[in-house]
């Protein structure tokens, strides 16, 4: 039987890259999926994806920073498909503007990466929370190997901080929720190879340089990479895991 026959579940930033395949991973096991996106078409583009593919799938835009936008859309998923069992709050953006850059750059950096990477997740998790609630459902948040320290790269304090906070928020909801049968846990991806960071891979090869001399098994990662982990944790196979996060990182956390 598929892990996740049964369940219905929403993956945010779903149009590419980890939400994109999580979303596909999902419903290979057997969920029916609904992809959210800030970009509506590539969400739709991945849902169609799925349904060729034999699988279910909706999808709806979604600006994960618009509190109303978000409670809306849970509205018209309950109506639409059903009862959410299982949340992947996956949208996020990143910069690496230090805080000593420009002071108009930074306050942009802190304002829209806190906007996205941290409020969405609390607008979207309390946007479903009641079908969550109803169903002792799973949470997957996606942290950083940033949850835990700003490593060996140059990177924004905005972008390491919201996900410093994904952490927290991961930890205290899976302390007062696991009463109501409810698993929170995230996964931290280290250096993956998607669209978000394209641009940064292509022209700072020294900054490549830096993930792959301390990640062990010598490669950056594919976002089907943290597919397995994603499954996992949303499906009973990890019935007795909650308020933890699941490193995908290659091992760079090792050395």
């Amino acid at each position: 039987m598929p892990l996740l026959q049964n369940h219905i579940a929403v993956v945010t930033g779903a149009a590419s890259g980890i939400g994109r395949a999580i979303a596909a991973g999902y419903a290979r096991e057997g969920a029916q999926v609904t992809l959210l996106d800030v970009d509506g078409k590539g969400a739709e583009a991945a849902a169609q994806e799925i349904r060729d593919a034999g699988g279910l799938a909706e999808s709806f835009a979604l600006d994960v920073t618009k509190r109303e936008d978000c409670i809306a859309v849970a509205k018209r998923v309950a109506d639409q498909v059903g009862r959410v069992s299982i949340l992947v709050n996956n949208a996020g953006i990143n910069r690496r503007n230090g805080f000593t850059a420009d002071p108009a750059a930074v306050l942009k950096d802190w304002q829209d990466i806190m906007a996205i990477n941290l409020n969405g997740v609390f607008n979207v998790t309390q946007a479903f929370l009641e079908p969550l609630l109803a169903a002792k459902g799973r949470i997957v948040n996606i942290g950083s190997i940033q949850s835990f320290l700003h490593v060996r790269t140059p990177n924004s304090p905005a972008y390491t901080t919201s996900k410093h906070g994904v952490l927290g928020f991961t930890r205290a909801l899976a302390a007062e929720l696991g009463k109501h049968g409810v698993r929170v846990n995230a996964i931290g991806p280290g250096l993956i190879e998607t669209p978000l960071n394209a641009a940064v891979r292509a022209n700072d090869p020294g900054l490549v340089k830096i993930f792959m001399d301390h990640t062990p098994l010598g490669r950056a990662g594919k976002p089907e990479d943290i597919v397995g982990p994603a499954i996992f944790l949303a499906s009973d196979l990890a019935s007795y895991v909650t308020g933890t996060i699941v490193m995908a990182d290659g091992g760079y956390r090792a050395i």
